[in-house]
């Protein structure tokens, strides 16, 4: 691929973030190590009620450490984590990492065959899974179903009442909370008491040593493991760190699942860099979320479209001091730029859209939270020592001009080593140091970038190109709709035509399709109007919220 010749965003004064010099090349784990080290007695994280410093997180993630090594795990074995968020995923991460392991992040919903491939394709030796049965779902059951066939040595297991406070503890097992003993199967709890903190993490080589296993779909939608570094890790974190900025005296609100690597880079990585706190919730569940903030006096909030929605749409929100939130990052999908007005008017604080991918650590782009112009609808320019540029479709070696529509490239510190075990998919997104996003972008003359759509997501009207991002940007304008996802279906006559999904704010209001047409016809281009609208109570959405419009195709077919 081409050289960059031109960077429009050095000329447009910002937040000082192309002057910030490279981080240190260092281990990963030395973001907690180095943090314990400088404030023992900060409030690390928050769970339930329960708080740990970080001396404390730093020690027991270390005897974590010393356990996993004591059952044989060797530097570059992988070790899987199942679990929501919760205390002993943190313990184990920065433990695995300190043993010198790679670490595979696996999503704690997957049934059955989707953990199976994962563990299988990663060649995890040691699984560490939660146990728990929470009203009658075991949490559990997809790791049991499948170990038999994989070459596990260890499956260590743990329950999401074993770090509560003791009276929580007690009242889960009133409301049907219960850890299932489990044949073969050791115990974290055990494990951690029963073994000294490790001395000395394993040494690594930040730049080439792989830290973590990162499965996507990435652009060709076959699962692989995004292999990503130690530096490609800490460059990210470090980065996100100076431009928000994030100091020891932040909280940030982990609702973001950490197995996805938004969730763990920037509400895990980027505060335990600084010394700053986490508050860790489960899941995401809105009238939790906002109680939260109110009690812990959060100052930091990053997460997906869907959850500023669901802030902005809840009818008491305002009855609740929500005013200590100061940075919010939005990822994971198009941030409307109504839902970003009215959560900062909400708030006081300001939410930025970014941009990035499992391949890219995530973060590449981000608007300035600080100094510079916020422009509504674009990712921001690149992160620090991070290039990108825009290439034609189909001559991937053509470098686009201000303006034109074409494939986004990146390449920076945060760029994975590859994907593990597929060298034909590496070769194909990977060239010198460029990776190929597989999404359709666009640069403007300042050097903000903006997501026209994924590539595979583009809709064809006759020859005509529709993004699916347009339209649904268009839907949230309209006062009576709360969310929207387009897809394309098939046309006899223009091969394609576009189709709304819509959630309603009012169901009990008769919004009809023709008014939802005409609102689109007044704005838009007509190949670009929905000649279908359906209105359904909610759409399916990731873990982080993205839509699915995989399921939205799956919908329209029935």
């Amino acid at each position: 691929m081409q050289e960059l010749v031109e960077r429009p965003w050095l000329k447009v004064k910002l937040d000082g973030r192309y002057s910030i010099p490279p981080p240190e090349k260092r281990p990963l784990y030395s973001l907690l190590v180095d943090s314990a080290r400088l404030h023992p007695d900060n409030l690390c994280m928050h769970y339930q009620g329960r708080s740990f410093t970080y001396a404390k997180v730093e020690e027991t993630s270390s005897r974590f450490a010393s356990a996993l090594i004591s059952l044989g795990v060797k530097k570059g074995d992988r070790v899987a984590i199942f679990m929501p968020n919760m205390p002993q995923l943190v313990f184990a991460y920065f433990g695995a990492l300190k043993a010198g392991a790679i670490v595979v992040m696996c999503n704690p919903i997957y049934k059955e065959r989707e953990l199976e491939f994962q563990l299988r394709d990663s060649g995890a030796q040691v699984v560490v899974a939660t146990r728990t049965v929470v009203k009658g779902l075991d949490l559990f059951n997809s790791l049991e179903a499948c170990r038999g066939r994989l070459s596990l040595k260890h499956v260590i297991a743990t329950g999401v009442t074993d770090y509560l406070p003791p009276l929580k503890k007690r009242l889960a097992g009133l409301v049907g909370v219960k850890n299932v003993p489990r044949a073969d199967t050791l115990d974290f709890v055990r494990l951690v008491e029963s073994n000294p903190p490790l001395a000395n993490p394993v040494a690594v080589d930040p730049v080439n040593d792989v830290a973590l296993l990162q499965y996507t779909g990435g652009t060709t939608g076959i699962a692989k493991g995004a292999m990503l570094t130690h530096y490609n890790l800490v460059s990210n974190a470090v980065y996100g760190d100076t431009l928000f900025p994030v100091t020891e005296k932040d909280v940030s609100l982990c609702a973001l699942p950490l197995f996805h690597i938004y969730g763990m880079t920037v509400t895990m990585n980027m505060p335990l860099a600084v010394g700053a706190s986490i508050v860790l919730l489960p899941s995401f569940h809105v009238e939790e979320v906002v109680k939260t903030i109110q009690k812990m006096k959060v100052t930091l909030f990053s997460g997906a479209p869907a959850m500023y929605i669901a802030i902005n749409s809840k009818p008491n929100a305002r009855e609740f001091n929500l005013r200590s939130v100061r940075a919010c990052m939005s990822g994971g999908s198009a941030l409307p730029p109504a839902v970003r007005k009215k959560f900062m008017e909400l708030t006081g604080g300001n939410l930025v859209e970014g941009y990035g991918l499992s391949e890219t650590s995530p973060v590449t782009h981000v608007n300035p939270l600080t100094n510079g112009v916020v422009k509504d609808g674009s990712i921001g320019p690149p992160f620090p020592s991070t290039d990108a540029m825009i290439v034609d479709i189909e001559n991937r070696g053509k470098v686009l001009a201000a303006g034109e529509v074409g494939e986004l490239a990146v390449k920076g510190p945060q760029v994975m080593k590859g994907y593990w075990n597929h060298e034909e998919e590496t070769r194909a997104v990977l060239s010198d140091g460029w990776f190929l996003t597989g999404d359709i972008a666009k640069m403007d003359e300042d050097g903000y970038f903006y997501i026209v759509d994924r590539k595979k997501d583009m809709i064809n009207v006759g020859g005509f190109k529709v993004y699916p991002r347009e339209v649904e940007d268009l839907l949230f304008e309209h006062p009576d709709i709360k969310e929207a996802g387009v897809v394309g279906i098939p046309d006899q006559f223009s091969g394609e035509a576009v189709k709304a999904f819509v959630v309603l704010k009012d169901p009990s209001k008769k919004t009809t399709e023709q008014e939802v047409v005409d609102f689109c016809m007044k704005r838009i281009a007509k190949f670009k109007v929905p000649k279908e609208v359906e209105f359904v109570p909610e759409l399916p959405k990731t873990l982080i919220g993205k839509v699915l419009r995989r399921k939205l195709r799956e919908l329209k077919s029935r």
